[in-house]
């Protein structure tokens, strides 16, 4: 993730993505002489401040912009409007799940907000690996591959039988080449 500036940790829970994300935000902070963001949900946030005490790292609850600090910022997404993006060199999405949501205003925000921010990380336990559109949009936030690019070059939009709705089928031919690319930046 370090080396790719841009990149998923879609790992289990249990394994140490809190830790994961601290280390990637002190170092990438320390490279650009700048500071990082870390968003996550409100009682995760907390909780990543008290866990960055025990393993010695400096991380700052913050509900607005002036309340930061120097280095690593936490905020939980409900705050987002009241952070200035352009201030950081760096972001960090905890329980970065919460990108599933194909048309969702806080997907959305945090494309649009993050979009020219050069160091990106998503990290979550939950990727839900059947779901088309989560990867879709972990792909877009982090600059990967847009959304309908993803969509067009992996996979075929296929009508089910009767009642049965409809779905995003991944093209045969292009399976090794999908799961190459997923693995390249998660």
């Amino acid at each position: 993730a370090l080396r790719r500036g841009r990149a998923a940790i879609f790992s289990a829970p249990g394994t140490g993505k809190t830790f994961m994300q601290m280390e990637w935000s002190r170092v990438v902070a320390v490279h650009t002489k700048g500071r990082g963001l870390i968003l996550a949900p409100l009682a995760v946030a907390h909780q990543t401040v008290a866990e960055g005490e025990r393993f010695g790292y400096s991380v700052a609850y913050a509900r607005e912009q002036s309340h930061g600090a120097p280095g690593i910022t936490i905020t939980n997404y409900e705050m987002l409007h009241k952070f200035d993006a352009s201030k950081f060199g760096a972001v960090v999405l905890d329980e970065s799940s919460i990108l599933k949501s194909f048309d969702g205003k806080t997907r959305t925000a945090l494309i649009q907000a993050f979009r020219e921010t050069p160091y990106r990380l998503c990290c979550t336990a939950t990727p839900a690996p059947n779901d088309t559109s989560e990867l879709a949009n972990h792909a877009e936030f982090l600059g990967v591959m847009s959304r309908e690019d993803m969509l067009a070059t992996f996979f075929v939009f296929e009508q089910l039988p009767y009642g049965q709705g409809t779905r995003w089928r991944l093209k045969g031919h292009a399976e090794d080449r999908f799961y190459q690319w997923l693995a390249s930046w998660s």
